[in-house]
């Protein structure tokens, strides 16, 4: 009875006791105290030894829960570091803000750009304001680029350079969107977040996937325009003439109310 009673005591502490989980099919290992890290979520209140009963067990003994496997490994790594990394291609934001919601890591929610979390966990509307839980507001990207035409001209236009990537809108909703893609060096007045600033840039050339990044996080374009340059001035030793000769600038409005 005695080791029994020392047991729960210190799964109530959040001890170190190894937990195997099966989250949707996929098997993840790892401690009670990373898992009860934040003290309102249902996690800590399945595993800090009160709950963890009415969990469901697989054939394995493993603790199972009906959730998307996939995406667990990042709640998984922000408990065990207080820290969000995604990967610059991740799209899956949306998702991830039902899954943060349904574990209810209020924490978590804020990283990903939410401030709030629903009544009953639903996953479906996660802070007020923002098609797709964010911050409203604008993001103006802006892109130079060059064209290189064939022999047949406009009918055969081999390829499109871009040279970068311009991004201006608040600060704290550019961050949420591009994450680890921002480039940051040119602003100087890095410390705040609620302002707005035009000297963001990309550190990738793929206006695709701005795209991308801005339609995961639930802004639509509202806007654009372009501009462009027939160049008849000196080419230098070595640049390819069309290239040189036919410059261009776009710009794009997005907008999330």
């Amino acid at each position: 009875m005695s080791d029994k009673s020392s047991s729960s005591s210190a799964a109530a502490a959040g001890g170190d006791d190894v937990v195997e989980l099966n989250v949707g099919g996929v098997v993840y290992t790892t401690s009670r105290r990373t898992l009860v890290q934040e003290e309102d979520s249902i996690l800590a209140k399945w595993f800090n030894g009160s709950d963890d009963k009415s969990l469901v067990r697989d054939g394995q003994g493993r603790y199972f829960v009906d959730r998307d496997g996939a995406l667990f490994r990042y709640i998984l790594d922000y408990l065990r570091c207080g820290q969000l990394v995604l990967p610059e291609t991740f799209r899956e934001r949306g998702r991830l803000r039902q899954e943060v919601d349904f574990y209810r890591l209020s924490g978590m929610m804020k990283l990903l750009g939410g401030s709030a979390l629903t009544p009953n966990g639903s996953g479906l509307t996660t802070i007020s304001g923002g098609a797709d839980g964010g911050e409203p507001g604008f993001i103006l990207v802006g892109y130079r680029g060059t064209f290189q035409f064939g022999r047949d001209g406009l009918a055969d236009v081999k390829f499109r350079k871009i040279s970068r990537i311009l991004v201006s809108g608040r600060v704290s909703v550019c961050r949420e969107v591009f994450g680890d893609t921002l480039n940051e060096s040119r602003d100087p007045d890095r410390g705040t977040t609620d302002r707005y600033s035009a000297r963001f840039y990309l550190k990738h050339s793929f206006i695709e996937q701005a795209f991308d990044a801005l339609q995961d996080a639930g802004f639509r374009m509202v806007g654009a325009c372009g501009s462009g340059t027939n160049s008849s001035g000196e080419v230098k030793p070595g640049m390819d003439s069309e290239e040189h000769r036919w410059s261009h600038y776009n710009e794009f409005a997005f907008c999330r109310p």
